[in-house]
């Protein structure tokens, strides 16, 4: 696996368990240890504390989508804010982010490599181009590769077999993919304890 790979999956050495279900991740390939990942120490796993479940699972939904610390605060700040569960609200804001979307539809083969798309301007949203990742994509806004300026990359999406979600509707073949609702947190296909992530932040 090559060295920037391994960086992306050390978080998931960690904890034990990829956190992508990437099947190139050394937990998925059957070469997770007892042990976390780094160099001193190959004790087993100790028993977490409460504090350390709750942290577990903000890292875990940070890493999933690859945002700052400082995006996730923001993030459940809004969630928080007005009526509705936050949880579930703070889910679906993230779930909507241009990037996610990317990834979800199949364009991308990463959530890192949906950011380098949608940053790179390959990427557009109802015909016009995005280059900021944290874009909150709309129920009924269609996304889009340039295929003009990104053959290789609207290549690859065609193949994609990826799963598509119920509140994405996607047309491979022309490259389309379309955010027909709001996601509900409980179809969100991430391995996380939403609720854990809430108390982490309201302690």
């Amino acid at each position: 696996m090559p060295t920037a790979s391994r960086a992306k999956h050390k978080f998931c050495r960690r904890i034990g368990q990829c956190i992508w279900g990437c099947p190139n991740c050394p937990t998925v390939k059957g070469m997770a240890r007892a042990y976390p990942a780094g160099p001193h120490g190959k004790g087993r796993r100790a028993k977490l504390s409460t504090y350390g479940e709750l942290l577990i699972e903000k890292q875990k939904l940070k890493n999933y989508y690859a945002i700052s610390e400082k995006q996730l605060q923001i993030a459940y700040t809004k969630a928080k804010a007005g009526t509705g569960q936050a949880g579930e609200k703070l889910f679906s804001a993230l779930e909507t982010r241009l990037d996610a979307l990317v990834y979800r539809a199949g364009f991308a083969p990463t959530i890192f490599a949906a950011k380098q798309y949608v940053n790179h301007g390959h990427i557009l949203v109802d015909g016009k181009k995005v280059d900021r990742a944290s874009c909150r994509v709309k129920e009924g806004q269609v996304i889009t590769i340039n295929a003009e300026k990104s053959p290789a990359i609207a290549e690859a999406a065609k193949k994609s077999n990826s799963t598509i979600p119920a509140y994405l509707e996607v047309d491979r073949d022309n490259l389309k993919a379309t955010l027909v609702r709001v996601p509900q947190a409980d179809e969100i296909p991430v391995n996380v304890k939403i609720m854990s992530v809430i108390e982490y932040y309201a302690r």
